[in-house]
């Protein structure tokens, strides 16, 4: 890009080339031949400009969002994270103790989750599990296990509540970066109407489906699985069905297709960090709790599990010093027709030795 100082002396030199003279420093003409030369540069970035935004390896924000819908593919939105909240009692009940759908609960970050379907404490038993999601979409809602334990509104006779397990699937709006790696994949494998790039970008399109992954001749020949995830993780029966209808009548001749969720492969992960000389210890190990929640989701489906990429993530932390994997010992392999989720989940202080 020419500064706007080279595109004056430019202007200065072409003139006095035409004109016979040269303009004096600070006089009416040379100030006429700055404006102008602002002008052009200005001109110039814009130009520059366009022709990022004219081709989707370099364009940004909504002119991505339009080389997308020119392949037919649109932009992820923000996603829920989901898991289960345990609520239990301090004596066993004589009677059924209902928790109803919609129980709002946070964490001491005021994280807040909710159920999303009525549960009930047997009677004679002190506690019982319900499905939650966060509030809120987005990252912040991928919790560690044990961080839930505020009641907003108490049910009648709980006590208290937890996670079990960590909240996962929750995920912000999807990047560029990402975005623009999609696009340049549609490029790459063209769907035809009948390969599997066609069946994944038909099953992305559909409502709710975060990742998609179609395995041809999966049960012999003529037949086709397609593996998708919802925006917590495992799809629910209602997006499986509608998608099989999807698909069942847009299927070419003489090819079964079926739409299954994928088989969850749990990974439990381990990790010791060393926080950086006066850090914030604790501060800097929930950071990295938080980083590998936020790792795990629906959009993870059929991808390997790289310590390499878990530990960039613990890495670019603010505090991190150093750290070491206890579990997985080793990557977990890709597979089509899986989803990684985050199993246990422990993240301690390293001792140098």
């Amino acid at each position: 890009m020419r500064s706007i100082e080279t595109i004056y002396e430019t202007l200065l030199a072409d003139f006095a080339q035409r004109a016979g003279f040269t303009p004096e420093a600070g006089c009416d003409l040379a100030v006429r031949l700055w404006a102008a030369a602002a002008e052009l540069q200005a001109l110039e970035i814009q130009a520059d400009w366009v022709l990022d935004q004219s081709f989707p390896q370099t364009a940004q924000g909504i002119y991505l969002d339009r080389h997308g819908a020119m392949r037919g593919l649109k932009r992820l939105g923000a996603t829920r994270s989901g898991g289960s909240l345990r609520f239990s009692v301090e004596a066993a009940p004589a009677v059924d103790v209902d928790v109803p759908a919609g129980t709002v609960c946070m964490t001491a970050e005021e994280v807040r989750v909710r159920t999303t379907a009525d549960a009930v404490i047997p009677a004679g038993s002190l506690y019982a599990d319900a499905p939650a999601e966060a509030v809120e979409p987005g990252a912040g809602g991928n919790v560690v296990p044990g961080a839930v334990r505020f009641l907003t509104a108490c049910p009648q006779a709980v006590t208290a509540v937890t996670n079990p397990n960590a909240f996962t699937g929750g995920a912000g709006e999807e990047d560029d970066e990402t975005f623009r790696s999609r696009i340049l994949e549609s490029y790459r494998r063209l769907p035809n109407g009948a390969n599997a790039a066609w069946y994944e970008a038909t099953a992305m399109s559909w409502p709710g489906v975060t990742a998609a992954k179609a395995v041809g001749r999966a049960e012999g020949p003529g037949t086709v699985n397609v593996y998708v995830t919802g925006e917590n993780g495992l799809p629910d029966g209602e997006l499986l069905a509608g998608l099989q209808a999807e698909l069942q009548e847009k299927r070419e001749i003489a090819v079964a297709v079926k739409v299954l969720p994928p088989a969850a492969k749990t990974v439990n992960v381990a990790v010791a960090v060393a926080p950086r000389e006066g850090a914030d210890k604790e501060a800097v190990l929930e950071s990295a709790r938080r980083a590998i929640a936020d790792f795990f989701g629906g959009r993870l489906l059929g991808r390997a599990v790289l310590l390499a990429d878990l530990g960039n993530r613990i890495y670019g932390l603010e505090g991190v010093e150093n750290y070491r994997f206890i579990a997985p010992a080793a990557d977990v392999p890709a597979d089509s027709t899986a989803l990684p989720v985050l199993g246990t989940l422990e993240v301690t202080e390293l001792e140098e030795a």
